[in-house]
């Protein structure tokens, strides 16, 4: 991202009193108008960011560039996007470092696609999997506008990563499941990763959360998976008005990851039972190897 004066096909994001946004392409000559009147970009081209202008009618705004967490909230849309909170999440606990290379599997609107890429910087790398081509569309678009330009750590490939993965015989570092059914890419990510890699998937729903778990604890070739969700609560800090804010982002999507083990090797079993009934009758995913198939379930009691 740019810093220094403020250049024409810039995109800035213009703020006013009340806290109402609105994202703009600076362009000479042009004005953008609201109900508080117009304002001149040609008033705002040139200058460094972090200032007010007046519109005709007298209203006020702010200007700054967008952050990357406020630009994907607005951004256009193809499918849903990847919260901050779950893309900081992914960033950090999928361990995505300078120079690595990561391959995400649903790009949706390239919300994550811009994190990934501002981590892995100008030497790493990230390929991209989609399906759907007018998703796929929407991305390109989103991380042309929001880096300014075509970025040169960044292929984005139309296909299923199944199939396309094994076939192009990279490797990489990390790997990013975005998708419905990830389990099913789980073989293809296997290959792919060096060891000591990460797999880490973004689910919505606890049926998804525990299929690609149990999925993951039955290849073998993997650490046993952690699952988590984050949740973000703001508060409200005035004078001695400290509260918790009336809003909150609560359940987003899970997320699960797991280290790649060397080839040949495993890692060790668990010695803890699963909790009563946790793969009794009525359970029809992934079994573990360990857990039998006809013991009922009142024999997973955890010992003293």
């Amino acid at each position: 991202m740019h810093r220094g004066p403020l250049r024409e096909g810039e995109w800035v994001r213009l703020v006013d009193g009340k806290g109402r946004r609105h994202n703009i392409a600076l362009e000479a000559g042009k004005r953008f108008f609201s109900n508080r009147g117009h304002v001149e970009h040609d008033e705002m081209i040139g200058r460094e960011e972090g200032f007010t202008v007046t519109a005709s009618t007298g209203g006020e705004y702010l200007v700054f560039r967008p952050l990357l967490s406020e630009f994907v909230v607005s951004m256009p849309r193809g499918a849903a996007v990847v919260y901050p909170k779950d893309a900081a999440q992914i960033v950090a606990m999928a361990d995505i470092f300078p120079g690595a290379d990561v391959v995400e599997a649903g790009v949706g609107s390239g919300a994550l696609t811009c994190s990934l890429l501002r981590a892995v910087g100008p030497h790493g790398t990230v390929t991209s999997y989609e399906r759907r081509e007018e998703f796929a569309d929407v991305a390109r678009q989103n991380v042309r506008q929001f880096f300014g330009g075509d970025h040169p750590a960044w292929q984005l490939r139309l296909g299923d990563l199944a199939e396309e993965l094994p076939a192009s015989g990279a490797r990489c570092d990390r790997i990013i499941l975005d998708m419905l059914a990830p389990w099913e890419c789980l073989d293809a990510a296997a290959d792919a990763l060096r060891p000591g890699g990460i797999v880490c998937a973004y689910v919505a729903t606890t049926t998804q959360l525990s299929r690609f778990t149990e999925t993951v604890r039955v290849h073998g070739g993997f650490t046993d998976p952690q699952a988590w969700e984050s949740l973000v609560r703001d508060w409200h800090v005035e004078g001695l008005a400290v509260r918790p804010g009336h809003k909150m982002i609560g359940h987003t999507a899970f997320l699960v990851t797991a280290r790649r083990m060397a080839p040949g090797q495993k890692a060790p079993m668990k010695k803890r039972r699963p909790a009563p009934g946790a793969y009794g009758a009525d359970y029809t995913g992934p079994r573990p190897a360990d857990v039998p198939l006809d013991l009922p379930p009142d024999v997973y009691v955890d010992e003293p």
